[in-house]
């Protein structure tokens, strides 16, 4: 069994990004699972936090849910041509101490897609997380590539996906990604 840990990069309750991890939940080829997580509850990074109160339980939760997953797929929004400050937070958190770094991020199978109303995609915003990729140790996958574009009809009100073409690129995309994360975790034994 493939178990992935999805994050979505948004607070929204009716974020698209939310709705593509739904959609990629239903879409994964048999022996295949899926965790949708959020960022709610992990708060701005503040050494002085992580000094005099340690490590917020919402961080070691999510830490030991990566670590124990075979792969990491991050559905990011893009703001402002770049990442979503609040997934880059989530993010530093999940780095921290240093020491928990490469127990959940070190050589783990990283896939990023994402969806938004305009019509570039989040070509940019996924762009901005291959520094932050490279920097945590991560291996990212990049034999496919998923932004949609034009999210508002792709998806309805439900945030259920009903474009027919976008179900199946993410379908091939997942099939892509979980061959990743197969070849990418033999190499590592």
């Amino acid at each position: 069994m493939t178990k992935i840990i999805g994050i979505t990069g948004s607070l929204r309750s009716a974020s698209f990004n939310t709705a593509l991890l739904h959609a990629a939940k239903e879409s994964l080829p048999n022996n295949s699972v899926l965790e949708i997580v959020t960022l709610k509850g992990i708060p701005l990074y503040d050494g002085d936090i992580e000094s005099t109160e340690g490590i917020p339980q919402a961080v070691t939760t999510l830490q030991d849910k990566i670590a124990a997953a075979d792969g990491l797929l991050l559905a990011t929004p893009e703001y402002n041509n770049s990442m979503p400050g609040v997934f880059k937070n989530g993010l530093d958190w999940l780095s921290r101490p240093p020491s928990a770094t490469a127990r959940v991020f070190r050589n783990r199978p990283v896939a990023v897609i994402g969806a938004t109303p305009g019509g570039f995609g989040t070509v940019l915003a996924q762009n901005a997380w291959l520094p932050v990729l490279r920097t945590l140790g991560t291996s990212p996958w990049f034999g496919g590539r998923l932004l949609v574009s034009r999210a508002h009809q792709i998806f309805n009100e439900n945030g259920a996906m009903v474009d027919e073409t976008a179900r199946q690129q993410l379908a091939d995309f997942l099939v892509g990604f979980i061959e990743f994360i197969h070849v990418s975790n033999k190499l590592q034994r």
